[in-house]
């Protein structure tokens, strides 16, 4: 259990790793406070739930999952905070909104707004991002660089 923790606050203090973890927090933030808080046009948490089980048919704890990933994920990534553990969440959580409502859209986002759906070229940058904090860890300036000394 003890090498498992430090597996995964163990970070390269580079600026890149840095820069990247607090982007990926900072771009992910607002979509997690629009779904838990209502904030920035959201609708909150029970309206959220009550859309992606409802409409979307999603089970209820993947519902949950994904507020939380996305609301206290992306804080944790702009602190540094186990960051190895959101970038994996993420991974997961993009992947499966790729293979449940993108892939059917295509590759590029409805700027347009004259298709159905989202394309996933948004969430294969998320993907992309956080395989590096995945591999890389929260980077030079975190709360896992404090706590791995």
């Amino acid at each position: 259990m003890k090498n498992l923790f430090r597996t995964l606050v163990k970070t390269n203090p580079n600026l890149g790793f840095s820069i990247a973890r607090m982007t990926l927090g900072l771009v992910i933030f607002p979509h997690g406070a629009q779904k838990l808080l209502g904030l920035f046009g959201g609708y909150g948490y029970s309206a959220t739930i009550e859309m992606f089980t409802t409409q979307m048919g999603l089970p209820s704890i993947i519902a949950f999952s994904v507020i939380m990933i996305e609301f206290f994920g992306s804080i944790s990534l702009v602190l540094g905070l186990f960051s190895r553990f959101w970038a994996l969440s993420l991974i997961g959580m993009f992947l499966g909104i790729i293979f449940t409502t993108q892939l059917q859209h295509g590759f590029f986002m409805n700027w347009s707004g004259n298709k159905a759906g989202e394309g996933y070229e948004y969430s294969l940058l998320v993907i992309g991002i956080a395989l590096s904090i995945l591999m890389n860890g929260s980077g030079k300036y975190s709360i896992d660089t404090i706590i791995s000394k």
